[in-house]
C-alpha cells in the first residue's frame, strides 16, 4: 500500500459537485492498493499513520499523533500512487490492485480506523472526485508498506 499523508486544517471531497465528505483538523489519506497487498500491508499503514507523530505540542514540536489531536481522517482512494513513469510518458498502472479487491482493502482500511476510535470521512471508490485541501504546515508524508521510500 501506499500513502500520501496530509496534515490539514480542513479537508473536502465532491463528487458531481456535492460534498460526500468533509473534515476540520486532521490528515487526508490518499491510499493507493497495491496487486500484492493483504491485511499485513493494512496493519502496517494503520499503525503508521495513527502513529505519525506530525501534529504540534505545547511548544511547537511535531510530537503528537492524530489520536492525541482527537483528529479526524479523510481516506481517499488512489490508485494513480502506482503510476510507473519510468518508461516514456504514459504512466502503468500495472502494479496497482485490481478494483475489486482495492476497494475491499480501501473498505477495511476505513473500518479498522474507525475500530481506533478514529472519525473517519471517505471518498466514493472509483468516482471522480473533486478534493479540496488546506495543507497545515504544509507537511506532507508519503508511506509504503513494502518500504520503497
Amino acid at each position: 500500500m501506499r500513502a500520501v499523508v496530509q496534515r490539514v486544517s480542513r479537508a473536502s471531497v465532491r463528487v458531481d459537485g456535492d460534498i460526500v465528505s468533509d473534515i476540520g483538523n486532521g490528515l487526508l489519506v490518499l491510499l493507493g492498493v497495491g496487486e500484492d497487498d493483504d491485511d499485513n500491508d493494512l496493519e502496517y499503514m494503520l499503525g503508521k499513520i495513527l502513529g505519525l507523530r506530525i501534529f504540534e505540542d505545547d511548544d511547537g514540536k511535531m510530537n503528537l499523533s492524530i489520536r492525541d489531536v482527537k483528529g479526524k481522517i479523510l481516506v481517499v482512494s488512489q490508485f494513480t500512487l502506482y503510476g510507473d513513469v519510468r518508461k516514456g510518458r504514459r504512466p502503468s498502472f500495472s502494479t496497482s490492485a485490481r478494483p475489486d479487491i482495492a476497494e475491499d482493502i480501501y473498505e477495511k482500511f476505513v473500518a479498522r480506523c474507525k475500530d481506533e476510535g478514529i472519525e473517519v470521512g471517505k471518498g466514493v471508490f472509483g468516482a471522480d472526485m473533486d478534493v479540496e485541501l488546506i495543507n497545515d504546515g504544509p507537511v506532507t508524508i508519503l508511506i509504503d508498506s513494502k518500504k520503497v521510500f
